[in-house]
């Protein structure tokens, strides 16, 4: 879509309205709302993998990064008949399911997007999740703890890949056969968060309250949880630098990266290269180690 185009466009026999197409979403970064939709559009076959069938919550920026956000929980009214919704206690959750719904929440600067950890109708985990959460607003230590905690998981005979939020943090994501249960991943979580935590106490803590965790950076098992979101891998987020919650390869956390090298002026070509980390790896037979630990009780 060339930057200039106004109006509306057909995707997939539907039609996306745009509006101020020039408008800067990412000042910084020289991105307009043309440019993030081309992005977006780029970005579809990764980011919608991670958020169909998914209860979606947005952040929208109505006057770019920098400015003035909300939570969109509640589907907007008026909407396209495109934008699929579940209603789930109360809230008319959005559905992200196709381009041409994902291009028109770009259009209304929804620049973050944040699914739920189950499927809508579901009560049980698509995958199990592991949020570490540093408690400074710069932490050179990030990759180091993703590191131990993959260790730790190996050691369990469980693989799994490593994703930057976007932000400051890093998820580590362990496929999982359906069937698992959020109470026996928070059980497993907490184990395995115990068990850095005291190999490490000077890296984790398990403390919830910020202001109790020093310096710490924060080891969140009890993120996992019905209803509780987290952003998408592939989303972007509204940072200065426009980052991606990017897959890694866990060469690249021993490498250290930083979480800044991956935006949306990158991630195409990133694709290109290495493809979808995530969507590569089977489902990890979590369910052997949360018998284990059962039978240890």
């Amino acid at each position: 879509m060339p930057t200039g185009v106004k109006g509306s466009i057909e995707i997939n026999g539907h039609t996306v309205d745009i509006t101020n197409p020039d408008k800067p979403l990412w000042p910084e970064m020289g991105i307009t709302k043309a440019m993030y939709l081309q992005k977006l559009a780029a970005l579809a076959p990764y980011l919608l993998r991670y958020c169909e069938g998914r209860l979606l919550t947005v952040i929208r920026y109505p006057h770019g990064e920098g400015g003035m956000s909300f939570y969109q929980k509640n589907a907007p009214e008026p909407r396209p008949d495109y934008i699929s919704t579940y209603l789930h206690e109360g809230i008319r959750y959005m559905i992200l399911d196709s381009l041409p719904s994902l291009l028109w929440l770009g259009n209304q600067a929804a620049l973050e997007f944040h699914p739920s950890l189950h499927r809508a109708g579901s009560p049980l985990p698509c995958e199990w999740m592991i949020d570490l959460d540093p408690s400074r607003d710069v932490e050179p230590r990030i990759m180091e703890a993703a590191a131990i905690v993959g260790e730790a998981l190996h050691s369990l005979g469980l693989a799994s890949v490593p994703k930057t939020s976007g932000a400051t943090g890093v998820q580590i994501i362990v496929p999982i056969s359906p069937g698992i249960t959020f109470d026996e991943l928070r059980e497993i979580g907490h184990f395995l968060g115990r068990f850095v935590t005291e190999k490490h106490p000077h890296l984790f803590t398990l403390e919830r309250l910020k202001k109790h965790r020093g310096d710490n950076i924060y080891f969140d098992y009890l993120q996992h949880y019905g209803g509780k979101t987290l952003a998408a891998p592939y989303t972007p987020r509204a940072r200065p630098r426009a980052t991606v919650s990017t897959p890694l390869t866990w060469e690249e956390v021993r490498r250290n990266v930083s979480p800044l090298d991956y935006h949306l002026l990158n991630i195409e070509a990133r694709l290109a290269s290495v493809g979808d980390l995530l969507a590569t790896l089977p489902p990890q037979p979590v369910e052997l180690v949360i018998r284990a630990l059962k039978g240890r009780r």
